[in-house]
C-alpha cells in the first residue's frame, strides 16, 4: 500500500521518473480495489435493485489522473516520452508492446527526465573494457 499512496501523493506530477516497483505495486493495488468495488456493487445490487456502479465510477474518476501520471513517469524511466503510452491503442499488438515498455528496467544514470530513482549511476564506457594483465611478475615467489 506504500507505493499506492506514494503515487496518489504525486497526484498530477507528470515529470520525473518512476521505478518499476512504484508502477506495478500501484497497478496491483488499483486492481484489487477495482475488483473489490465491483464485487461489492454486484452484491448490493441484489438487495437494492439498483444496477448503477456509482462507487466504481467515482473511484475511476478519482484515480484517472494519477494512473496517467505514473504511466508517464514509468515511461520516462526507460527514456521514453509519455506519448509512447499511445502505443497501447494499436489493435492486438499494442497492449503487448505497452506491457514490454512497463517491464523494462530503468535507464542507468540521469536522462532528460531526471536522475535515476534507484540511484544507479551511468556506466563509464572506459570501465567496460576488461582489465587483464598481459605480463605476470613472478619475482616475489622466491622459495
Amino acid at each position: 500500500m506504500h507505493w499506492y499512496f506514494k503515487v496518489l501523493k504525486k497526484y498530477a506530477v507528470f515529470s520525473g521518473r518512476a521505478r518499476r516497483s512504484e508502477y506495478w505495486y500501484f497497478y496491483f493495488c488499483h486492481l484489487i480495489i477495482v475488483f473489490a468495488l465491483i464485487y461489492f456493487e454486484s452484491h448490493s445490487e441484489i438487495e437494492t435493485g439498483s444496477a448503477e456502479p456509482v462507487l466504481s465510477t467515482i473511484y475511476a474518476l478519482a484515480v484517472a489522473i494519477p494512473c496517467l501520471a505514473v504511466i508517464n513517469r514509468r515511461l520516462h524511466d526507460s527514456n521514453r516520452s509519455g506519448w509512447a503510452s499511445l502505443v497501447g491503442l494499436i489493435p492486438l499488438i499494442g497492449g503487448l508492446i505497452f506491457i514490454a515498455f512497463m517491464l523494462q528496467d530503468s535507464q542507468p544514470g540521469e536522462n532528460q527526465y531526471g536522475p535515476n530513482p534507484k540511484g544507479i549511476p551511468a556506466k563509464d564506457p572506459k570501465e567496460d573494457t576488461p582489465k587483464t594483465k598481459i605480463w605476470h611478475d613472478y619475482s616475489d615467489l622466491n622459495d
